[in-house]
């Protein structure tokens, strides 16, 4: 049986879709992966050229809100950002529950060259992140 995985963010733009791209790569056949928001931003267009340019398509991720997934009996949710760790509402699960805050590239500000380095910055925390995480949870 896949296991399934929740990864949570604020407004599932950027961080929770770069990993939910990542954890789908990392875990092939071995997982049902979802990503949501306590909102919904819509897909950060820089987070899906960032992610193409890693080889991966998120294209046609959509943005979802946690309501969305409440039926879903999950074993593991990630939150990827403090905001939604502290905003995430309550919802029966076993899931074993991760943390780690990655700065938001969204917020980034300078030149283009600037704010792309930034989200090329949080995009190879995000894959090791998601690399370490398959390999200590699906041996």
């Amino acid at each position: 049986m896949k296991k399934k995985i929740l990864i949570l963010c604020t407004g599932n733009s950027c961080r929770s879709q770069i990993a939910e791209g990542y954890m789908k790569h990392f875990t092939g056949n071995k997982a049902e992966v979802y990503s949501a928001g306590v909102e919904t931003h819509g897909v950060n267009p820089k987070a899906i050229a960032t992610m193409l340019e890693d080889g991966i398509d998120i294209s046609n991720h959509t943005s979802n809100n946690i309501d969305e997934y409440r039926n879903i009996d999950f074993d593991y949710v990630i939150t990827v950002c403090d905001n939604a760790k502290e905003r995430c509402p309550f919802f029966p699960t076993k899931a074993i529950k991760f943390h780690y805050n990655f700065p938001d590239p969204a917020k980034a500000t300078g030149t283009d060259s600037e704010i792309a380095n930034e989200f090329r910055t949080v995009r190879q925390m995000i894959k090791d992140y998601c690399e370490n995480f398959v390999i200590e949870n699906f041996a």
